[in-house]
């Protein structure tokens, strides 16, 4: 798996650089900043001034975009190729916020985050079972975990990406209910899940889960 991720880290930078070729730095970010906002409206989740974020695996132009008010972390491992790479991202352009050019399996915080976004990221990781117990840890009890993922509609074509590099940029594959059921598991409950886009093979989801202030047994 880790020499999988390795080449899936190849490809996103290289998806990201041909993607953003022909765009214009100030119309692009202009049009992430408006696709974040209609995301959260729809996420229904509640972010105040005072809330500490995390925008685990966050790309060059993630949630962090919009998020003026709050202590924000953004953690990716490929920041710094990016910010070498694309003249789209610069650190100093969002200097409320603290980047860490780190994968999430390595990534320590002081304290755990109020909310806690993880958008189209989960199925990059190496290790995700690390990961998961990451998240865990890193949302505050009574705090709020938002994953969107793409989510697949048919166990056969599942089966067969799992055995193959089909989608090459996603290492791990699952439907729907195994991301949801994976979470559970590690001590998050399901509030709500919102169709965002729908795909012949993939339908993309955003899953809005909460950390209760009182936990049971987390699995290793």
């Amino acid at each position: 798996m880790k020499l999988r991720w390795k080449i899936a880290q190849f490809f996103e930078l290289l998806w990201w650089r041909r993607y953003l070729a022909t765009r214009h730095k100030t119309e692009y970010l202009a049009w992430k900043r408006q696709y974040w906002h209609h995301l959260l409206q729809k996420s229904e989740i509640r972010i105040t001034p005072e809330s500490k974020v995390l925008d685990a695996g966050c790309g060059p132009a993630g949630i962090f975009t919009i998020l003026r008010a709050q202590t924000v972390d953004a953690v990716d491992p490929l920041l710094d190729a990016y910010e070498r790479r694309l003249a789209h991202f610069r650190k100093k352009d969002f200097p409320g916020v603290t980047f860490y050019a780190q994968s999430l399996e390595t990534f320590v915080s002081r304290a755990p985050y109020d909310v806690v976004f993880c958008l189209n990221a989960l199925n990059h990781v190496a290790d995700l079972s690390l990961c998961l117990r990451q998240l865990h840890t890193l949302t505050a009890q009574g705090g709020t975990l938002a994953l969107s993922i793409d989510a697949h509609n048919f166990s056969l074509l599942r089966s067969i990406f799992r055995s193959i590099p089909a989608d090459i940029l996603h290492p791990h594959q699952y439907d729907l209910s195994g991301y949801r059921q994976m979470l559970e598991a590690h001590g998050f409950v399901a509030e709500r899940s919102i169709l965002l886009d729908k795909g012949l093979i993939f339908n993309y989801y955003l899953i809005v889960f909460s950390k209760p202030h009182t936990q049971g047994q987390v699995s290793p």
